[in-house]
Order: C-alpha cells, then structure tokens, then sequence
C-alpha cells in the first residue's frame, strides 16, 4: 500500500489557462485530488452533476465565480462548490482541489466561456440543447464500464490488433474501408480528448524536405518568418531551424515558437536535453536520427546535449493559446505556418475554430502546414477559405504522419489516402498556400 504520493514528473491535463497533476491512485477510490498552476484561469463556466470541488488557494490571488457572484480569493482561503451550482475561476494562483466523488464521463455542463480566458461565441447555442443532450446520452452509452472495463474500448483494441495484420490490398478493399470509417467513428466518440506528450526531432521528414525546397524558393539574403505553433519542448521548432539554415544560410530566419505550456516552453528555449532521461514527453525524443544528424544539431557533453548556436539563432519563444486572436495579432503575418500534430485532441468545433484562427497568421501566399487533424474538419475550412492544396510530397507528407498507423480505432487516426474520391487531392493535402491573408478570411 501507497501512503506517501508525490507530484507526477508529467502533466496530466491542461486547459487554456491553466495545467494540472493529479496524485495516485489514491486508496480513496472516491476522491481525487490535483495540483492545479492556473495562468488564467478555467476557459468555461460549468455546473457538476454530482461532484462537490474543494479548492485550497496556496499562493497567488484570483477569484471565482459561484452563481453570478465573485468570490476575491489569496492564499490560505478554501473554497467549496456543490453540484448543480454554476461556477468560475480566474486569476493567476497556484491550487490544490479536491473531488468527490471521482470525476466521471459525463459530470459537467459548460454553459459559456470565461471572458478572461476565451473570447468568442460559445459554440453550443441555446437551440442546440436536444442535440447536446442526445450526444451526451449517446458518449455515456458509448462509455459505459463494466466492473471498471469498457467494452468499447476492449472491442477497438481487438479489432485494432486484427488491422494492423490485415494485408494492405485486403484493407484497401471498399468493404474494409467502410468498416474502418465506422470504427474510426465509434473511436472518436469514445475516446476522451487529451493533450499528448509526445515529440521527435526531425519528426515529419517529408514535410521538413518540402519546407527546405519552399525556402529555396526565396531572393537571395531574404527574411523568412516561420511560426511554429504547439512547440512542445522544441523539437518541431529546431529541427525546421535546422533544415532551412542548413540549405539558405543567408536567409534572414525569424521563427517564433509558440505552446501552451509554460514548462514545455522552457525546456525549448534552453535547448538542453538529456540523451536518456525524458523530458515532459513520453517518448525518445532522438529515436529518429542518426548519429550524424545528432552531431549535426547539437554540441554534445556526455550524456547531455544542446541544440547548436547558429540553429538557435533568431528563435523567440512564447507561451500562448494559438486559439486566442490577440496571441495570433500579437506574432504577426507570417510565410509559413506549421500547427502539427495537436488540433487532433480537441473535439471537432474547436479544432475547427482554432484553425479558423490559425489561418490568420498566414500572409498573403504564404503557407500553412496542418497535419494532425480530423481531415472532415481540415477539408470544411480548406474549402470555405479558398485554400490551394499542395501537390508536391502530398502522398509522402500524408502516409509519413505517425496518425496514419492509429487508424482506425483511434480519435487522432488518420485514415489512408484513397485516390477513388473526386476531391482527394484536397482532402488529404496537409500544406495549403493562401491567397490571401488569414486577417481577411
């Protein structure tokens, strides 16, 4: 038996404003128990379905509010919050929270944003109601548990298995690709969204190779502005560094990188990682280089390395929700755009409008790489913005994508390119060039 729990080394959910850890398992299988770094504050209001919260204020200062009324709070202040009541926090502070019972699909109501997190329309208006409440009862039935277990997700683990074994002319056939859209359906609504910790250096291989040829492109000792946006702990970021000052040394590179994680961001402005420890991530962050490469990118000493000076030069760093328009203002117009690998986890109507949003980063013409998305949500926008696909690499960049090997029993898997549709070429491009700038869109 457990009696003594410390903080996780990872972080076990974020929001907009806020990250959070939770201890355990406890012994208590009715209660949890988080540690919660609130920059902003939570990005909706909520009304629990039967969950009473308890918030111990450590340090820092906020307030909440609870039914219409603000609460000014300051360390060494508890805060209690029974079910069915309507509340918010906001502020910058530091929290310990207590529920209980234990969180459950299901449990919340979110009736709108919180104004000092999220601007915007909420996306689910009054006339919506039925249909949220027939999705709701259908995602509980989906994630029903038995004794603890889910059927649905022992059924996707099996079928899972049985794909990954099928041949690939069997599974190309029109039957199996039905069935697997099915799957991928049931997989997105049984699975719970969640920010992944996971990154590689030199991980998109086909689109760094297209970026390098886009940056070839450029007059001679021209800028070049790149945004990269959920940066994670900077291998994305270094390693388009990296290949476009390896073939332009004189371009002017400005790229910014932007996250929201105040901790992933400064592991990537250090650019010091350790060869064998993990960092925030769950994965080996160099498992896809080789030796040279590693020589190439870093300076080494033991068993720690650091991103080399002339690949860091330029670089600025920033902790931001990539969803908020201001953040977007503040970076400015830029020519390419890369926002891998992250909208996956978001449910479809904020994907949707992040992308929205992310759009108007990019300058006339400019281009914007998007991978890691629902292709229904990416194809929808591409096609009311007037977006040009990308033809070049666009087979290598779609079937390259670690997405491809999660389909289809994944939320985040992403479904194989099949030529037999009439609007494939849109549909599975992951780099658009725009028009026009995304401020006018």
């Amino acid at each position: 038996m457990s009696y003594v729990h410390s903080l996780p080394t990872s972080v076990s959910f974020t929001g907009k404003g806020l990250l959070g850890y939770t201890f355990g398992p406890l012994n208590q299988k009715d209660l949890d128990i988080y540690y919660v770094e609130v920059e902003k504050g939570h990005d909706t209001f909520m009304i629990s379905k039967k969950i009473t919260r308890t918030y111990y204020i450590l340090s820092g200062s906020g307030y909440f509010t609870i039914a219409d009324h603000r609460y000014d709070v300051s360390p060494g202040m508890l805060v209690e919050v029974p079910p069915k009541v309507e509340y918010c926090y906001s502020g910058k502070m530091r929290l310990i929270a207590f529920s209980r019972p234990r969180w459950f699909v299901g449990n919340e109501t979110f009736t709108k944003w919180n104004p000092d997190v999220v601007r915007g329309d909420f996306p689910y208006p009054a006339d919506a109601r039925l249909t949220r409440s027939i999705r709701s009862w259908l995602v509980g039935l989906i994630r029903f548990r038995i004794f603890g277990k889910s059927p649905t997700t022992a059924y996707l683990r099996l079928n899972q298995r049985l794909w990954d074994h099928l041949p690939a002319s069997f599974a190309a056939l029109s039957p199996m690709r039905l069935y697997g859209q099915a799957l991928h359906k049931l997989a997105r609504i049984q699975g719970v969204r969640a920010q992944a910790f996971s990154t590689y250096f030199l991980r998109e291989r086909a689109q760094l190779e297209l970026i390098r040829r886009l940056a070839e492109q450029r007059p001679k000792a021209d800028t070049l502005r790149v945004a990269v946006l959920g940066c994670s702990i900077g291998a994305e970021a270094y390693s388009i560094a990296w290949k476009i000052r390896s073939g332009r040394p004189d371009l002017k590179l400005i790229l910014q990188a932007v996250d929201i994680s105040k901790q992933a961001v400064e592991v990537a402005e250090r650019g010091v990682y350790a060869i064998a420890v993990p960092q925030l991530t769950y994965t080996n962050i160099f498992e896809r280089m080789t030796n040279a490469e590693i020589a190439e990118l870093f300076d080494r000493n033991g068993d720690v390395v650091k991103v080399k000076s002339w690949i860091r030069e330029g670089m600025k760093w920033s902790v931001g929700d990539v969803g908020d328009r201001e953040i977007v203002n503040a970076l400015g117009p830029q020519d390419i755009v890369v926002a891998n690998n992250f909208l996956c986890h978001m449910d479809d109507w904020m994907a949707e409008r992040y992308l929205r949003t992310i759009a108007r980063l990019v300058s006339a013409y400019g281009y914007l790489f998007v991978s890691g998305i629902d292709v229904d949500v990416r194809t929808r926008v591409a096609k009311d913005l007037g977006w040009s696909p990308q033809q070049e690499l666009l087979e290598e960049i779609h079937e390259g994508g670690d997405l491809r090997h999660f389909w289809p029993c994944h939320y985040g898997g992403l479904e194989p390119l099949n030529k037999k549709r009439p609007d494939w070429r849109l549909r599975y491009a992951a780099v658009f060039q725009l028009a026009s700038s995304g401020e006018s869109a």
